[in-house]
C-alpha cells in the first residue's frame, strides 16, 4: 500500500489508514529469556563443545535445566548464546535444511562448514531487515574430505559478523575464556585433556558471570558422530578471601 502525506501535513489519517490493513509487525526489540557463554574448541579427535543449562528471565535465573548444544545433522553441532526462543527458531530452520538434504538421497550431506555459511546468511539477513535472532551462535564439526577428516569450528553473531577459530568462547566467556585457551590450548589434545581446558574455563566463568550456574553440559562431535554427554556439576570452592569480603580494601562506604 502506498502512503501518501496530507495536504495539510498532518501524519494521522496516514496512521489511520496503515492501522486499518491490521496491527504492525512486532520484532524482537530486547532478548528477554537468555543463556550465557558458549565455550568450544577443537582436539585432537573432533570439536568439543560445553557450555551450562542456564537461562535468565531479565537478571533472573529462571530455568535451570535448558539444552543449549544441539546436533545438527550427521557432522555438525551448534550452542547458542541469547534469546532462547530465538535458538528455536534457528533450530527449526535448520531441521528444514537438513530434511531438504536429506531428501535429495544423493549420498552427500551437508558439513560443518556449509551449514556455517548458511547460519551467516541467516543472521545477516535478519540483520538487514532490522528483526534480527539475538544470538551468538558456535558451529562445530567433522567430516570426511579431500585431505582427510577436516575439523571445522566457527562463531556468527546477531549481526552477521562470522569468523572461524580452534577455539571459541561467546558471552562473558569472550573476555574471561579466551585468554585461558589462548594460552593452554594445543592442536593435539586428547578429549581428557580438551574436557579439563573446558572445566577450567567453565569453573572461572561460573565463579564471575552472575548469569552462569554449576550445572554444565559437555558435548563433543567426532566422525563416528554426534555425543551429548548429561548435566553434572563441578566442585567448587568459594573460600578465597575475596569471596568472603569482597569489599577489604575497597575505597568508600559500601
Amino acid at each position: 500500500m502506498a502512503w501518501q502525506q496530507p495536504m495539510d501535513g498532518s501524519h494521522a489519517s496516514g496512521s489511520k489508514v496503515a492501522a486499518a490493513d491490521g496491527p504492525g509487525t512486532q520484532r524482537t526489540q530486547y532478548p528477554y529469556v537468555t543463556g550465557t557463554s558458549v565455550i568450544a574448541l577443537k582436539y585432537k579427535d573432533g570439536v568439543i563443545m560445553a557450555c551450562d543449562t542456564g537461562a535468565s528471565y531479565g537478571s533472573t535465573l529462571r530455568y535451570k535445566s535448558v539444552e543449549r548444544i544441539k546436533a545438527v545433522g550427521k557432522h555438525s553441532l551448534i550452542g547458542a548464546s541469547g534469546e532462547f526462543s530465538d535458538f528455536q527458531e534457528i533450530l527449526r530452520y535448520l531441521d528444514e535444511l537438513t530434511l531438504s538434504d536429506h531428501m535429495w538421497d544423493d549420498g552427500n550431506s551437508l558439513g560443518p562448514k556449509e551449514v556455517h555459511s548458511y547460519l551467516t546468511r541467516v543472521m545477516y539477513n535478519r540483520r538487514n531487515k532490522f528483526d534480527p535472532l539475538w544470538n551468538s551462535l558456535i558451529l562445530g564439526g567433522v567430516k570426511k574430505g579431500p585431505k582427510g577428516e577436516e575439523k571445522y569450528l566457527g562463531m556468527v553473531n546477531m549481526i552477521g559478523t562470522h569468523f572461524e577459530e580452534n577455539h571459541i568462547a561467546t558471552g562473558f566467556g569472550n573476555h574471561l575464556a579466551i585468554p585461558i585457551l589462548r594460552a593452554e590450548w594445543r592442536e593435539d589434545m586428547t578429549f581428557e585433556e580438551a574436557v579439563k581446558l573446558v572445566e577450567k574455563c567453565l569453573l572461572v566463568l561460573l565463579y564471575r558471570d552472575r548469569s552462569s550456574i554449576n550445572k554444565f553440559q559437555i558435548a563433543k562431535i567426532t566422525t563416528e558422530g554426534a555425543t551429548i554427554y548429561p548435566p553434572y556439576s563441578l566442585k567448587t570452592n568459594w573460600g578465597f578471601a575475596a569471596f568472603e569480603n569482597p569489599s577489604k580494601g575497597a575505597v568508600g562506604s559500601w
